[in-house]
């Protein structure tokens, strides 16, 4: 997202500052400040439309989603978990120092009576402000990965791209793994490869969530039922040995039964 200061803004729009103060009043423009403390302007246009679709390969492309790694393609291309990386660990980390620190300001206040409270305030407002950077950098890096992968996708121009409808609710009550998956971002990930499909006029194509993808042997078909979540290595009677994740992605791109998105 391209950010200018306001007199770069004008200049661009060939206005004065005051005209967009005037814009601003008048409901033109919306400014707003996000958790970081910063003031943004958001401008309503209205733009032709231009034909943007591309000149598509004649093959399609199935992704499985996952957690061990956020998507594995059926070309073969993994996309990592940017949860695991060392940038966004020691973000997440500073996170729970300052929750934890505004956890025992908060504490503190109880103990001492609302006479500390005026006092204290400044102090507490400061590390409230420091927590909510931090959970808006962290939306930010991954909202921003989300988008680049999806951009790749598109990149390779296929005919059609083949995605699993999640049962994200249903993978939500599982302890072990709730976190893990509230923060892979998977919804912003199908609403923004849905913009671009429908943009590019790629055809999207969504599967049951209980279309069984990963216990399919991409080669044969044979179903295998006794495949536990920590199998990791897909192995077939047929002979056919590959990553799961992998094998899942080639189904998807394989299969029949589908409905159309876009």
């Amino acid at each position: 997202m391209k950010q200018y200061k306001p007199k770069e803004f004008s200049e661009m729009l060939n206005v004065s500052v005051k005209t967009l103060q005037r814009w601003d009043n008048q409901g033109v423009l919306t400014a707003y400040r996000n958790p970081k403390g910063r003031y943004f302007v958001s401008v309503l246009c209205e733009l032709e439309e231009m034909a943007t679709k591309l000149a598509l390969n004649k093959i399609g492309l199935g992704i499985d989603l996952g957690v061990k790694d956020f998507a594995t393609r059926s070309d073969g291309i993994v996309h990592e978990n940017i949860n695991k990386t060392i940038k966004v660990k020691k973000i997440e980390k500073r996170l729970k120092r300052e929750q934890r620190s505004l956890a025992r300001k908060f504490e503190n206040l109880k103990k001492r009576g609302e006479k500390s409270v005026t006092n204290k305030r400044v102090n507490i407002d400061k590390n409230v402000l420091r927590v909510q950077k931090l959970h808006a950098r962290l939306a930010s890096i991954r909202i921003e990965y989300v988008k680049s992968i999806v951009t790749n996708v598109v990149k390779t121009k296929p005919t059609f791209i083949t995605v699993e409808d999640l049962n994200v609710k249903g993978m939500m009550k599982n302890k072990h793994l709730s976190k893990t998956i509230a923060k892979q971002s998977f919804f912003a990930f199908k609403t923004w490869l849905l913009t671009k499909c429908e943009e590019y006029g790629i055809e999207l194509r969504q599967v049951d969530p209980f279309y069984p993808s990963s216990k399919l042997c991409s080669c044969c078909s044979q179903k295998k039922a006794d495949l536990k979540l920590s199998d990791r290595v897909y192995t077939c009677e047929c002979g056919n040995v590959m990553d799961r994740d992998l094998n899942a992605a080639i189904n998807l791109l394989q299969t029949k039964e589908y409905t159309i998105l876009t």
